[in-house]
């Protein structure tokens, strides 16, 4: 038996409340790794060149807006593919090991693609706009350059995401793996 299940049996000889406080802080480790994927797809990506091409294309559509002056239409599908990608890795860390869930990811993972579609839905509305608030302002005597704008609207947007998971996850991931 590993160290990390060594650590669940003691959480749980221990209680309810003890076994979420664990189940937390496994949870910030994931997501910590999500973000890291995120935030290596964020600054990676666009150095594709035709991604890189769509940063002067502006993109519209519905309550998206992405002006050039953002990053347009290729800052729309880096930041959307960056998160995607994060949270498909985070689901199954999180099903797996965080609350070593036997759930049926047939019935798991459509619940949690109509949530994330909604969660991305509004961090892709929130992102350019944070973005565009903080592009070349002057915070504690330092000027925002883009790529900080970028990256500090990106992590709004992942703690407002991390904050959310948590008890959806703890929710749809709540039937333990039969022991074996």
């Amino acid at each position: 038996m590993g160290k990390l299940n060594q650590i669940d049996k003691a959480a749980e000889s221990k209680g309810s409340l003890l076994v979420t406080i664990w189940q937390f802080v496994k949870f910030i480790v994931v997501s910590l790794l999500a973000m890291i994927v995120q935030f290596v797809l964020l600054n990676t990506l666009n150095l594709i060149p035709a991604i890189k091409d769509l940063y002067t294309e502006p993109f519209e559509w519905w309550v998206f807006i992405y002006p050039v002056a953002v990053g347009g239409l290729g800052y729309f599908i880096v930041s959307n593919v960056a998160n995607i990608i994060a949270q498909i890795v985070a689901f199954f860390v999180n099903k797996e090991k965080t609350f070593n869930s036997g759930a049926n990811v047939a019935v798991a993972l459509p619940i949690y693609i109509v949530f994330t579609i909604a969660l991305i839905f509004f961090s892709a509305w929130l992102n350019p706009t944070l973005k565009e608030l903080l592009i070349n302002k002057e915070i504690f005597g330092y000027l925002i350059n883009e790529t900080a704008a970028k990256n500090a609207a990106t992590m709004v947007c992942s703690a407002l995401q991390f904050f959310l998971y948590f008890p959806v996850d703890k929710i749809l991931f709540h039937k333990k793996k039969e022991e074996k």
